[in-house]
This record gives C-alpha cells, sequence and structure tokens, in this order.
C-alpha cells in the first residue's frame, strides 16, 4: 500500500524529525499539540494541525481515543507514534488498526510481546540469551514483593514494564528503601506511559550500556545495524551517545547481533526496534530489555551507517522489503550525540522551562541539530525537557570528539539554562577520551565539573549588571584600539576566543 498523509502523535524533536522525513518522501503531515504547544516548532513545521487537549499528557498526549478520532478526521492514513507517550502502546497500536490505520511501529502482539519487558525477559530466557537476574513476571503484593527482592540481592532496581527514557525507574540499596523505590516507578511510569507495572532487577556495579538497532519486515527478514554505546547516564537517563561502541570489536558485534535478531525474530517483530544489553567488566552482556520504537538516539547509527531509520519505517509500514541486506551492512567512521536538555545540572538537572531569547546551533561539516525549538519559543514546563539533539560524525573517534568538542562551543541558548556546559566537560574528560565508561560514569565525574558552576554564575552576574547598567543609559560598548598596519598578518587581531 501507498501511505499518503501521516498523523504523528508526538511533540518535539521527534515529531520535527518524522515530518521531515514524509515531505522528502511527497507524504503528508499532520500535528496534533496540547494548549502548551500551540506555538511549538512540530506544529509549525507540518502540513496540518490540531489541538488535542489540555497540557496533561493523560488528557492529550496519552488520550487514544483523541489521537485516533483525529488522525481519521484529518484522513490520514498512517500513524507514527515516535518515541515516548504511547510508542510502546499496544491497545493504542490495536485502536490505529481497528479504525483502518497503518500504526508505524510493531504489530500490538510484538509489542505486548517485547514491549512488556518481563515478557521480553521470558523470550530471551528461553532462547537461552543470559539475562540480568531478577523477575520475570510484573511484582505485586506487599509480602510478595519483598520476598522477591531478597530472592534477587540488594541493591536491586524497580523498573517500569513499559515504557523508556529512564522513566519509572528507582534504585533500592537496602529493603528499608523498597517500597519508597516501588511507589516512585509506579507513579513515574503510570503519568508518563499510562501503566504503573514495575518489576525488580538486580543492579550491576558500573557495567557498561550497549544497544543493538534492529530493522524487520513483514517478509520476514530481520538485520542489525550495530551497536550503540549508551552508557553515559545520569538517573537512568542517556546524556552521550555513540556509535560504534569503542568496548566492542567485530565478534563481539557479531554475537551481539545475531542475539538481537534472534530475539526480535521470535517475538514477530516488524518496523524499527533496539535491543539493550548490559555488559560487565568481563566482557559478558546480558539482555536488559528490547525497545519497541524509535530511540532517541537514532542518529548516531544513520550517521555511522547512511541508513535513514525513519525512512526505513515508513517503507516498512507500508510493506516494502527491507531496502539492504546484513551484508550490505557497513559502519564508516564515529558519531556522537549530546542530548541538550532545558535543566540546570548544577543545581541537581532542574528543569528550566521558559522563552528562548537567543538561540545559535552549531554547524558545519559533518554536524547535525536535531531540535524541537526556536529563538522566541517557550518551553514548557509539562514535558521531557529535551530541547535538541546534537550528532556529529568524525572518520574516527579522535576526530568526532574535537568536532563535538568544537560544536559544543558554537552552540548558544539564552533564555534558559541548558546541559551544554556539562556536555563539553564530559566529551573533553580524559576517561571519556580514552573510552573508559560506564552507567556510573557520570556520578564519577561529576563532582570534577563543580567550578564550572561558579564561573556561569559569575557570568550571569556580569550579564546582569551591565544590562541594567545599560538600561540606565550607560554606555557599555568600549571602542577597541586602532590595530597596527599588520595586525592582522601577525594574528595580533581580537579573536572569537576572547
Amino acid at each position: 500500500m501507498r501511505i499518503t498523509k501521516v498523523l504523528v502523535a508526538n511533540r518535539g524533536e521527534i515529531a520535527v524529525r518524522v515530518i521531515r522525513a514524509c515531505r522528502e518522501q511527497g507524504i503528508a503531515s499532520v500535528a496534533v499539540f496540547s494548549e502548551a504547544d500551540r506555538e511549538a516548532l512540530h506544529v509549525l513545521m507540518a502540513d496540518e494541525a490540531y489541538p488535542i487537549g489540555p497540557p496533561a499528557p493523560i488528557e492529550s498526549y496519552l488520550s487514544i481515543d483523541k489521537l485516533v478520532r483525529v488522525a481519521k478526521a484529518a484522513g490520514a492514513d498512517a500513524v507514527h507514534p515516535g518515541y515516548g507517550f504511547l510508542a510502546e502502546n499496544a491497545a493504542f497500536a490495536e485502536a490505529c488498526v481497528a479504525a483502518g490505520l497503518v500504526f508505524v511501529g510493531p504489530p500490538p502482539g510484538a509489542i505486548r510481546a517485547l514491549g512488556d519487558k518481563t515478557a521480553a525477559r521470558r523470550i530471551a530466557r528461553g532462547l537461552g540469551v543470559p539475562t540480568v537476574p531478577g523477575t520475570f513476571e510484573p511484582v505485586t503484593g506487599h509480602e510478595a514483593v519483598r520476598a522477591a527482592a531478597r530472592e534477587i540481592g540488594y541493591p536491586l532496581m524497580v523498573k517500569a514494564a513499559l515504557g523508556g527514557g529512564g522513566k519509572g525507574m528507582r534504585v533500592a540499596h537496602a529493603e528499608g528503601e523498597l517500597e519508597t523505590a516501588i511507589g516512585l516507578a509506579r507513579s513515574e511510569a503510570a503519568w508518563a506511559f499510562g501503566d504503573g507495572t514495575v518489576y525488580l532487577e538486580r543492579l550491576l556495579a558500573e557495567p557498561r550500556h550497549i544497544e543493538v538497532q534492529v530493522l524487520a519486515d513483514v517478509h520476514g527478514r530481520v538485520i542489525h545495524l550495530g551497536e550503540r554505546e549508551c552508557s553515559v547516564q545520569r538517573r537512568h537517563q542517556k546524556v552521550v551517545e555513540e556509535a560504534p561502541s569503542p568496548l566492542v570489536d567485530d565478534a563481539m558485534r557479531a554475537r551481539l547481533g545475531e542475539a538481537a535478531c534472534r530475539i526480535a525474530k521470535t517475538a514477530g517483530y516488524v518496523n524499527a526496534g533496539t535491543v539493550e544489553f548490559l555488559v560487565d567488566s568481563d566482557q559478558s552482556f546480558y539482555f536488559l530489555e528490547m525497545n519497541t520504537r524509535l530511540q532517541v538516539e537514532h542518529a548516531v547509527t544513520e550517521m555511522v551507517t547512511g541508513v535513514d531509520l525513519v525512512r526505513e519505517q515508513l517503507r516498512i509500514a507500508a510493506g516494502e522489503p527491507l531496502a539492504l541486506a546484513q551484508a550490505d551492512v557497513t559502519l564508516r567512521g564515529v558519531a556522537i550525540e549530546c542530548r541538550i536538555n532545558a535543566e540546570d545540572p548544577f543545581s541537581g538537572w532542574m528543569p528550566s522551562p521558559g522563552t528562548i531569547t537567543g538561540l545559535r546551533a552549531a554547524s558545519g561539516p559533518w554536524v547535525r541539530d536535531d531540535s524541537g525549538v526556536y529563538e522566541g519559543y517557550t518551553v514548557p514546563r509539562f514535558y521531557d525537557t529535551l530541547v535538541a539533539k546534537l550528532i556529529v560524525w568524525g572518520t574516527d573517534r579522535p576526530a568526532a570528539i574535537e568536532r563535538m568538542i568544537r560544536s559544543l562551543a558554537e552552540y548558544k541558548v539564552v533564555g534558559i539554562l541548558t546541559t551544554i556546559p556539562v556536555l563539553a566537560q564530559i566529551v573533553g574528560h580524559e576517561d571519556f577520551r580514552a573510552g573508559r565508561l560506564s552507567t556510573g560514569f557520570l556520578d564519577r565525574v561529576m563532582p570534577t565539573f563543580v567550578a564550572a558552576k561558579d564561573r556561569a554564575r559569575s557570568i550571569a552576574v556580569i550579564a546582569a549588571v551591565l544590562a541594567e547598567y545599560e538600561r540606565l543609559g550607560h554606555r557599555t560598548i568600549v571602542e577597541a584600539p586602532p590595530a597596527a598596519p599588520d595586525a592582522w598578518r601577525t594574528g595580533r587581531h581580537p579573536g572569537w576566543r576572547s
């Protein structure tokens, strides 16, 4: 079948990303927006846009009935869920199919088999793929939960059975913390995904987080596009990602890819998905979960493979076969992605909503900015704090790192606080350069970044004083002294570094 119009059931940068992919293929796009997103970039870019309710996700972006109703009214023949919200919700996929809409993602049965992390763990166990010790069913009942936790052993992780993005996850280091951890995880999961089901899993000591991108078509073909290193995290949310992983060699890549493809094929998976693993200090890997959707970090895979994953999603949803075989997949160079969030990393990563009064994105050779904002846009307080993803490519890892450092220095956002200062220090850190990574990396190195807090605040104070001084009618710009005749030749002109 031919897809002619797609409703994008999401917001922010991922909605913009899908709209762009649709436009390149001559497919009309339909945006939806809550009252808080009336002037969002995805709304301005889409061919059509429709309101779906109040800011609260449960009344807008998580409302299946509203989304299906708008899709039908707009004449869309397909729905792309993006990531987050309803992207891994089998009921949403079923509602789309029942309404005669193509769901750009896996079939409902595969979402249930893999989107539910406990079900996915059971599939991996059945295939002989090692899994992290934990429960294979959701946990309920006060005493049953405590008994399961004692059997697994502390410290452990309480995890949402559905969804992703680090939401619905809490650590319990001892039995006295378990009840609180479960309550918080359930509450956050219910808010973010509409389902508060949780399970328990052993907390491994500083593993690496490695994930494999898979593609599967309706004709039974499954391939993988290599792995991504996603170990730099805070509060279980990824901060910096790269492809390929500096840890993984060809032999390990083949083993990871084979395991990922077997899991996807066994579950009857179709479309783009990601199989996640934890890797310990002995380089043994354990199945963690499968995300039955497009990942935030899909861009780094696109940069090293040359495969447009959203385009492939749309092709697969239309019933077309995969455009390439496993033997055609080649990884070239290294790509790194930094997530730019509207947060203050030096004040507990507190959200920093507000109006962006100035914006200059980085650019240049092999630099990509996937953004959902613009100058003058007000970042709302109701949703995830991600405002943009900065992705760079280099012929090798050192080249990619230097390009990212340069790009972060160029990227300017005024009016809100962002994570850019910390991202620059992460990528420039000697342990990151050396590839000494783990999920505990940021906790280990963050204390060394505290000095930047005072510098940033000093700059802010100086800027505020100068602004007030100018408001009162005083001149703040001082004429530069005349340059010597040979200033440009000798390089003694004022440069951008000053």
